[in-house]
């Protein structure tokens, strides 16, 4: 599982810090002494599969002498309860980052932990559970590693790797679907590949006349997914989307598909329960 450098993570955190505090934290900053120190607990209220460690390090350090010990590593399964990190230092720096780093690890946290409940669902089957574009505008990098540590795999990441032809890119196609993606296909570098996205049994002829790479079937039902599966037999990899929920995957992964992409991973889960729990404070 490739882990982001700090580098690429930096700009994240920096963009989060001034979008919270611009002018500083008021409260903190007139209420808390300047040389007053704190021991704080990232700690889970709920069970879960951890993701963000690095963000949670990187969040606090930007905002002064703060150490961090992480317990916890990215796609590592908690109970609630259990103490993830802890940050020790200067208790502004604590309180400043507090919230950035807390909405960074309770979302990416929470991605994983869905994924990893898909994982589970899909177990004893070829079926690979694959994610969306359906991210967070701007954290897609974030989100994308999160399904990765929740044991799921990356979708294309961008519209710039692959070819991925819709419903609406067929929609404007005049003439012969078969000979229009041939042609697109001559126009392509030979390492492209090339995904259909198809809605109903008697597009899959034509589509596979083509020679694509993968074909999408959109919101088939079991009996029809059964169908295309065998009708492809092994002539492109399958996949599954449309409809897909966590109750369904079993069944819908029982089809034979090769792949079942799940936009709910990264587009409606719920911030994992974890808190920031301050135990000591001292001046020194």
């Amino acid at each position: 599982m490739q882990r982001p450098s700090a580098s690429t993570l930096l700009p994240f955190v920096r963009m989060a810090l001034a979008e919270d505090a611009p002018w500083g934290d008021l409260t903190s900053e007139t209420l808390v002494p300047a040389d007053t120190q704190s021991v704080a607990h990232l700690c889970a209220r709920e069970p879960g599969v951890f993701c963000g460690e690095d963000m949670f390090r990187l969040t606090m350090q930007q905002e002064g002498d703060v150490a961090v010990d992480v317990f916890c590593r990215d796609g590592q399964r908690f109970e609630a309860g259990d103490t993830l990190a802890t940050a020790s230092g200067s208790a502004r720096a604590i309180l400043r980052a507090e919230r950035v780093a807390l909405n960074f690890t309770q979302r990416l946290s929470a991605i994983a932990t869905e994924t990893a409940r898909y994982i589970a669902a899909a177990a004893g089957t070829c079926a690979r559970i694959v994610d969306t574009r359906k991210t967070t505008p701007g954290l897609r990098l974030l989100e994308r590693y999160a399904v990765r540590c929740g044991g799921g795999h990356n979708h294309r990441f961008s519209l710039s790797d692959a070819v991925l032809v819709k419903d609406n890119h067929l929609a404007a196609i005049e003439g012969d679907i078969t000979e229009a993606l041939l042609a697109m296909k001559a126009r392509l570098p030979h390492t492209t590949h090339v995904e259909v996205e198809v809605d109903r049994i008697d597009q899959l002829e034509p589509v596979l006349a083509a020679g694509v790479d993968t074909v999408l079937l959109d919101n088939f039902s079991l009996d029809d997914l059964q169908t295309a599966v065998g009708q492809i037999r092994g002539r492109a990899l399958t996949e599954a989307s449309g409809n897909v929920r966590l109750d369904r995957i079993p069944a819908i992964a029982a089809t034979g598909v090769d792949l079942i992409s799940v936009g709910a991973l990264t587009h409606s889960v719920r911030a994992l329960d974890l808190g920031l729990d301050f135990h000591i404070a001292r001046q020194l």
